[in-house]
């Protein structure tokens, strides 16, 4: 009698960073077929600004063409994976030229970097869930708009505001 044994915390953990690695090299590709790495009941959660997706179409007619509408000439780079089961995350940039309207910005020609942090959930090999930080107020500043408007606190690393203390 044959017993199969549960998958190990590394072989689980391999098989994660397998299914978004291959996920990553698709977006990347600027795949149209990305069905075979989504799991039904997708969700993509971003920040403020990128919205909330609550499945893949959301994801692919809200997030990934008006990025490829905005930013061609991507180039793509994790910097780092980290794994743990069946989570995985990673942080890492997309060098891009600004060639499309960008919230509300005209194409400015320029090439950005667009910083971002992602964490996955993977399910029966399918990724279900991604929470995902895009840095926007560096993309707006880059392409000359301070949504701080002077008042972000690398004022205080600069030596030009004393930052507050607590009473």
């Amino acid at each position: 009698m044959s017993v199969e044994l549960p998958m190990s915390y590394d072989s689980k953990s391999q098989k994660t960073l397998e299914i978004v690695k291959a996920m990553e090299d698709a977006l990347g590709a600027n795949s149209n077929d990305m069905d075979q790495y989504f799991h039904k009941e997708f969700r993509w959660m971003g920040n403020q600004g990128c919205g909330i997706k609550n499945n893949l179409e959301e994801f692919r007619n809200n997030w990934q063409l008006p990025l490829r509408a905005a930013f061609t000439d991507r180039i793509y780079k994790t910097d780092k994976f980290l794994v743990d089961g069946e989570w995985a995350s990673c942080f890492g940039h997309i060098d891009a030229l600004h060639s499309g309207e960008f919230m509300g910005i005209k194409p400015t020609n320029q090439r950005v970097k667009i910083h971002y942090t992602d964490f996955w959930e993977v399910r029966d090999g399918l990724i279900i869930d991604n929470w995902v930080n895009v840095d926007f107020p560096s993309i707006l500043s880059q392409l000359g708009i301070d949504v701080f408007n002077g008042m972000g606190w690398e004022t205080f690393d600069r030596g030009e505001v004393q930052p507050p203390k607590p009473n």
